[in-house]
Parts: C-alpha cells; sequence; structure tokens
C-alpha cells in the first residue's frame, strides 16, 4: 500500500527524478521561463515555491539550505554556433537570492504560472506547457518557431493537401462531341 506517499513519479526512479525537477527547477530560475510538458511543470512547481520562500528569507540557513536542494550552478548561456558565454561571476543561488528573492518580498505565495500551448512536442504528441515566474510575461515570447517545428507544419500542410485532393474523384474526360451546328455545310 501507498498510504501518503505524494508526488508525481514522472516515469522515473528517484534519483532521476530529483535530477530533472532540479535541472527544470534551475533552468526557470535562470531564464524565468521554460517550456515542459504538464506532468513535469505540476511536479517542479512546488520545488520552485520553496526556493523563492527561502530566498524572501534571505539569511544563511536558507541559503545552504537552497544550495542542498538545487545546487549552486554558474549561470551560462549558450550562445548560437555551440559556444558557451558566461554572464557575469553570478551563480544560480546569487540569482535566487539577489534578485527573486526581494522582487517576491510581499508576494505572499504563487510565484509561477502554468499556461498551456495550442501545440503538441513533436515526437509523442504530448501536450507542451509555459511555465513562467509571475512578473515575467513582458519579457518573454513565444511565438518564435525552431526549424523544426517549421517543417512539420510544412509536413502536415502537404498531407492535408494531398488528403484533400484524393478525396476529390477525378472527372472523367469529356468524348468529343460534334457540335449541334456540325450538319450544316460551312459557307
Amino acid at each position: 500500500m501507498r498510504h501518503a506517499i505524494g508526488g508525481i513519479k514522472l516515469g522515473r526512479d528517484s534519483e532521476h527524478r530529483l535530477a530533472t525537477l532540479r535541472n527544470l527547477a534551475a533552468a526557470l530560475i535562470q531564464h524565468g521561463q521554460i517550456t515542459t510538458t504538464y506532468p513535469r511543470a505540476k511536479a517542479v512547481r512546488p520545488m520552485v515555491d520553496k526556493l523563492i520562500t527561502l530566498a524572501r528569507k534571505g539569511d544563511l540557513a536558507s541559503r545552504r539550505r537552497a544550495i542542498s536542494i538545487v545546487g549552486d550552478r554558474e549561470l551560462i548561456y549558450v550562445i548560437k554556433g555551440g559556444q558557451e558565454e558566461r554572464i557575469d561571476e553570478k551563480t544560480l543561488i546569487q540569482k535566487l537570492f539577489d534578485e527573486l528573492g526581494p522582487r517576491f518580498k510581499e508576494r505572499p505565495g504563487g510565484y509561477t504560472r502554468v499556461i498551456k500551448l495550442a501545440r503538441h512536442r513533436i515526437g509523442d504528441g504530448s501536450d507542451l506547457v509555459v511555465l513562467q515566474l509571475v512578473g515575467d510575461e513582458e519579457r518573454h515570447n513565444h511565438t518564435s518557431k525552431s526549424n523544426r517545428r517549421a517543417k512539420q507544419d510544412n509536413r502536415t500542410a502537404f498531407a492535408a493537401k494531398l488528403r484533400k485532393g484524393a478525396g476529390k474523384s477525378e472527372p472523367a474526360p469529356e468524348t468529343a462531341q460534334a457540335p449541334a451546328d456540325a450538319d450544316k455545310p460551312a459557307e
């Protein structure tokens, strides 16, 4: 029996699940919003809310607790072409405690928002959502599409065009009939 065992399993064992949630929480803190599946977004929300609550306190014990939950890593952005670029000398915990803690100081809870997207993942068709920090909606725009998404949209449109054309039967070729005036001699 599994009495009082909560949480979403995500089809992973406990170590893999914890690593996945840590990585999702770190990406959300670093970028302000991430696109993921709905079950993952539901699973990572409590972890991010607890981290931001610790950042609101701001004391040394809270900082150490946050490091034990998510780890402390340098903030690195990947630039096109595969080269990494460090932003500054900030780490994830410094950004959490220096920027997000004061930003949500007056807010009693509910630091994240889940927005369901009208598209699905190409590989398995699972529902995609945007998980974002409250107040970051002005800074992020989700209208950009990857090349992979554009290629898949083109394939879908082409297949729909083929299906539409296959539904119509081709008209039978008209037999050559003589016009009604063919009996009269030409003048």
